[in-house]
């Protein structure tokens, strides 16, 4: 008997069929088609580790690990139990010991195979190899340029989970221009690399500048999972005080597109960090990967995300109490979740807003809202102005209501600011703070900013 259930759990459940109830749920057809599809792929599956088994010298390990995992499975009385079910259910179908399970089994090992396979590649395609050998003399030109005329340093630096980061640093602190003391600490896009991208802004702008490589991109090693990415920012932090002698007062954290997330980790977990600009940034990917995949995947998609590669910004966003600006790119085409034309699908209008709500509750009623939605709405700069003087929002005396509270108080956020305002005062504040928090740039999502569109984030 032993036997014969060491060999089911090496084996693991045969499933023969899953019969659909007459009106399934969506959750149901997807796994069952997610079965389907796993079914009539495994010969591809089994070709392509056949040929990884052959190149890989980890196959051994692979093994010894398999087999541990097949004792603790034979260990375990739940999965025994399965097992003994679905057994018994070949032999005597009855609706009392059907193996409800069965599908719940497909959907996390699905999950796990989408993410480990090509959902990070699809998340990272600067992670893969293929694309890193096609950009390698462009890499190669930009880090060059960076060392020869730039007097920059490259290090490496080893984050806790044992992943080495690439990092390069130029130094400013000796130049006579004030932004030379600060330090820009850059947080590239999926497909960015410290050598062609993100960093050229700051730099040309006189800052000091230390940029530095996702796990897994050119000169790093791991994967870029949520974890390994937060590792790396942490180390680069440690780096940037113990080392080159920065203060975290003296430090601002950019960051562009899904650099956002390592980046509002930063200031959510070295609160003392000056301030924070994210360019093209989103506040939640769940919303940007259900646009790009099958409706009916949805639960599927929602586990995945939430599970493996939560990028909530938004969330770790609302920790920090230091200055922020957004930066808003008006034909961006990547973070939208409808057309391109149509703005207000920009997920950086909801990482606005969410800011503003947490922040200033009192201020973001359901008025307060409309009328920045009505802000946000608009596509150029003579349209947003329009929106403004239309409600005749007074700058002097937005800034003179917000620095009286903060001196009467000095608190955290949120503010109780605006509780006892009239709805016009209220409006007036809530288009003043979001025209402070965010500002626009007519481009699309990949066009590198200008230096003099970069600044400093607004502060009472």
């Amino acid at each position: 008997m032993a036997g014969w259930m060491w060999l089911r759990c090496i084996l693991g459940p045969h499933l023969q069929r899953i019969h659909r109830s007459p009106n399934p749920s969506r959750l149901e057809s997807s796994a069952s088609a997610l079965w389907s599809l796993s079914y009539y792929s495994s010969p591809l599956l089994l070709c392509y580790l056949y040929r990884k088994v052959l190149y890989n010298k980890m196959f051994f390990v692979s093994c010894v690990l398999t087999c541990i995992s097949v004792f603790f499975l034979w260990k375990n009385s739940e999965y025994v139990q399965f097992v003994s079910i679905l057994e018994e259910t070949k032999q005597n179908h009855t609706p009392g010991n059907k193996p409800s399970s069965t599908i719940i089994y497909i959907f996390f090992l699905f999950s796990f195979l989408i993410v480990h396979s090509f959902g990070r590649r699809m998340l990272y395609p600067g992670s893969v190899r293929l694309l890193q050998k096609a950009m390698k003399s462009l890499l190669d030109q930009g880090r060059n340029k960076l060392v020869e005329e730039f007097d920059g340093q490259r290090n490496k630096l080893v984050a806790c989970d044992g992943n080495e980061i690439d990092t390069m640093f130029v130094d400013r602190r000796r130049d006579r221009g004030e932004n030379g003391q600060t330090l820009v600490i850059c947080c590239e896009g999926n497909a960015g690399f410290y050598e062609i991208g993100c960093m050229n802004t700051p730099l040309e702008g006189g800052y000091s500048v230390l940029g530095w490589n996702h796990p897994g991109f050119v000169g790093s090693t791991g994967i870029p999972f949520p974890q390994n990415e937060a590792n790396a920012m942490d180390v680069v932090i440690q780096f940037a005080v113990h080392k080159l002698g920065f203060q975290l007062s003296d430090i601002v954290i950019y960051a562009w597109s899904i650099g956002g997330f390592t980046a509002s980790w930063a200031v959510m977990s070295y609160p003392e960090i000056q301030s924070l600009v994210l360019d093209a940034s989103f506040d939640d990917l769940l919303p940007l990967a259900l646009k790009v995949m099958p409706s009916n995947w949805r639960p599927l998609v929602q586990y995945t995300v939430r599970h493996y590669i939560n990028l909530n910004n938004a969330e770790q966003l609302l920790k920090y109490q230091g200055p922020v600006l957004l930066i808003r790119r008006t034909r961006d085409e990547i973070i939208t979740t409808a057309d391109t034309e149509d703005i207000m699908s920009n997920r950086g209008n909801d990482l606005l807003l969410k800011l503003l709500q947490f922040r200033y509750p009192k201020i973001m009623t359901d008025e307060g809202i409309r009328v920045v939605r009505q802000w946000l709405a608009a596509s150029n700069h003579i349209e947003e102005m329009s929106v403004y003087s239309g409600y005749e929002v007074d700058d002097d005396w937005c800034s003179s209501v917000l620095q009286s509270y903060q001196a009467d108080r000095d608190v955290l956020f949120p503010w109780s600011v605006g509780e006892d305002m009239t709805l016009e005062g209220r409006r007036q504040l809530a288009l003043f703070l979001a025209r402070k928090y965010m500002r626009n740039f007519e481009s699309t999502h990949c066009t590198p900013l200008p230096a003099s569109e970069f600044h400093s984030p607004w502060r009472l």
